[in-house]
């Protein structure tokens, strides 16, 4: 099967996989994907996508390095318009604390984030479906990676962030066009006002349009085939809203529907002690979210209050995987550890180290087993803070 690929005019995708449909989780109600929404009509909840079909060994375009190897189980009605090389991202040994791991490094996609996943897939099929002009909301990463992709697609791009926001993601927002727009107050006040703005522009919400997770889906294809079409034995990657969660729940689902692996990997979610309410729902249950909440070094992952709560608990405890906490000094900690091995992340994927460790020490993970680390974003969106965080200046 012949494929072209050029970094901005998309790619040649002979065989187009079957159309997804949108479903409300909570109501059952469906709609076509023709039509381009991030909420339900019937209740204003988020929306999901039906189940995809997988994908055999055949299926991947072996001349394409980038996610679009999966175009066959990619959901879009037409080749996308635009690619920067997304995806395929080095799966590398290493040791920690005594163990053998993989880590995957995801930072270096495009914009320096695992997020590109999914806004490459997202944004392509909102340029197809007819979305003129978009806004999102963000801590950082999301909002680089949303605003990298609306420039590859010409799409005019706002971006609502937390004045805390670290500069160098801000910038990197600016550098590539968007309309940035520092929110005063939380986390939590700038998707607030992210919800007003929805009303006249369309909300282009990482956590809401599902064909962002059907982008990080691909992290579950790309692990299977680079470990010899085998499922790891576990997946550890750090828990903001969820997206890696969900994308890894997901695609191993696909793929063990299809018959192309016999189990799924346990995902262990890492999150900060100082804003953990995935974990007090997975220890306490789903009302136990309103927990207090602190600043963290891992401002990635500073997610006050979920989104997707039911769904990413379910690609945790579906798994028999769990929920991890790690301190402040536990993260930098890691953080340290890692740049001396060569990674250079940001303190959001240090936390997987942490979090790592706290798992062999209570042996929930065996030396034989095969264990993925996701690292999510590249120290250089952080240098500041890292610099401080290990006494650099």
């Amino acid at each position: 099967m012949s494929s072209t690929r050029d970094i901005r005019r998309g790619l040649s995708m002979p065989i187009l996989p079957d159309p997804a449909t949108y479903i409300n989780p909570r109501t059952g109600a469906t709609w076509p994907t023709t039509t381009a929404m991030w909420r339900a009509p019937d209740d204003g909840g988020y929306v999901n996508l039906t189940p995809g079909a997988g994908l055999a060994p055949m299926d991947i375009k072996m001349d394409e390095r980038s996610l679009w190897r999966y175009s066959s189980a990619i959901r879009l009605a037409e080749p996308p318009a635009a690619t920067l090389g997304e995806g395929w991202t080095p799966l590398i040994p290493a040791q920690w604390d005594g163990q053998p791991v993989l880590m995957k490094a995801e930072y270096f996609m495009p914009s320096g984030s695992f997020k590109d996943r999914g806004s490459a897939v997202m944004l392509n099929y909102l340029k197809q479906t007819g979305v003129s002009k978009i806004m999102e909301d963000s801590s950082g990463n999301a909002g680089s990676s949303v605003a990298t992709y609306a420039a590859a697609l010409s799409l005019p791009c706002r971006i609502l962030l937390p004045a805390s926001a670290p500069m160098a993601k801000r910038i990197q927002m600016a550098a590539m066009g968007a309309d940035v727009a520092p929110i005063d107050g939380s986390r939590d006040d700038t998707a607030r006002a992210a919800l007003v703005e929805a009303e006249t522009v369309f909300y282009a919400s990482h956590n809401y349009q599902p064909f962002f997770v059907e982008g990080t889906k691909t992290l579950a294809f790309e692990l299977w085939e680079q470990l010899g079409f085998q499922a790891p034995d576990c997946i550890i990657t750090p828990l903001g809203q969820g997206s890696n969660v969900l994308g890894c729940h997901i695609g191993f689902a696909e793929l063990l529907a299809c018959g192309a692996i016999d189990r799924m990997p346990r995902i262990y979610a890492i999150q900060a002690a100082n804003c953990a309410p995935y974990h007090a729902a997975h220890q306490f249950g789903d009302n136990a979210v309103d927990v207090e909440i602190n600043p963290t070094i891992a401002d990635g992952i500073a997610t006050p209050t979920p989104v997707r709560l039911r769904e990413v608990l379910a690609g945790i405890t579906e798994t028999n995987g769990d929920t991890v906490v790690v301190s402040e000094a536990e993260i930098i900690a890691a953080l340290g550890t890692l740049a001396q091995k060569g990674f250079f992340v940001e303190p959001t994927s240090a936390a997987c180290g942490a979090g790592l460790t706290r798992l062999i020490e209570r042996g929930a993970i065996g030396k034989k087993e095969t264990t993925v680390v996701v690292l999510t974003g590249s120290g250089l969106k952080a240098v500041d803070k890292i610099g401080a965080a290990l006494n650099l200046g």
